[in-house]
């Protein structure tokens, strides 16, 4: 079955990880794809090899700075081209390791700026072009982090948070709107990216995920499929009366 037959989704962040997965799922269940990433090289090998699979129309890569307005305005013109915007998830982000008084305020920043002013901007190019093409669904990435704290991720704490509530207020702009358009977060628990290597600290990467593991309920870390598939779930028409919520994907730890 082809959940997103006849869609035209933008993804940023996509030239790995949950973004790459997602690109692939959303290949696979018929959708045409805008891919960004401020890594052109690696999101072009993702667009390239969805297209091997699917045809050479399916997807576009863009490189793409989520905190400048120029380059967000620059993606919401390629979906233009080809044809309009059903969906857009705002993937991009950046994690930081710190406490509040171990943070610098120009980490804090620099993590807001990514994971929070590039939802911002990202829904407000996106609705204009999503309410032409009839309406859709934004999904916006935030975290387990968003909704419990750790003394560690000051910076990644509030950040995740934001996308949260800010996802709510989108959510509730559209529905007073009438626009078609809904908004809904995602938030994951570890899961087995490239981004745990930045987390690594010292430990031998099967040696982390061994001890992410152990405070997971279920004893596992996630996989990227795992998100992927939550996320076409919330960009499909099959959660058509589902907005301003979060979905959690974390093996039970918020169950805790």
């Amino acid at each position: 079955m082809s959940r997103l037959q006849d869609k035209i989704a933008l993804i940023t962040g996509a030239a790995q990880g949950l973004g790459a997965a997602t690109a692939a799922l959303f290949a696979d269940n018929g959708a045409r794809l805008v891919l960004t990433d401020v890594n052109l090289e690696g999101v072009s090998a993702v667009a390239e090899a969805i297209n091997a699979q699917h045809g050479e129309n399916t997807a576009v890569a863009l490189e793409h700075d989520v905190t400048n307005s120029d380059a967000w305005q620059q993606a919401i013109a390629a979906a233009k081209r080809m044809g309009g915007l059903h969906v857009l998830v705002n993937n991009a982000g950046i994690g930081s390791l710190g406490g509040v008084t171990e943070e610098s305020l120009e980490n804090f920043r620099r993590v807001h700026e990514v994971d929070v002013d590039s939802v911002f901007m990202g829904c407000k190019y996106a609705m204009p072009l999503m309410s032409e093409s009839g309406g859709g669904s934004i999904v916006n990435i935030s975290s387990v982090a968003g909704i419990i704290a750790s003394q560690h991720y000051s910076a990644y704490n509030s950040a995740k948070a934001a996308v949260r509530h800010l996802s709510k207020s989108v959510a509730l702009d559209c529905a007073s709107k009438g626009n078609g358009i809904r908004c809904n977060s995602v938030h994951p628990a570890f899961v087995d990216t490239p981004i745990l290597d930045g987390i690594a600290a010292g430990y031998p990467r099967e040696v982390l995920i061994e001890k992410l593991a152990r405070q997971i309920p279920l004893g596992r870390i996630g996989k990227p499929d795992d998100v992927a598939y939550g996320v076409l779930y919330l960009a499909s028409d099959e959660s058509g009366f589902v907005t301003g919520t979060e979905l959690v994907i974390d093996g039970g730890i918020c169950a805790r």
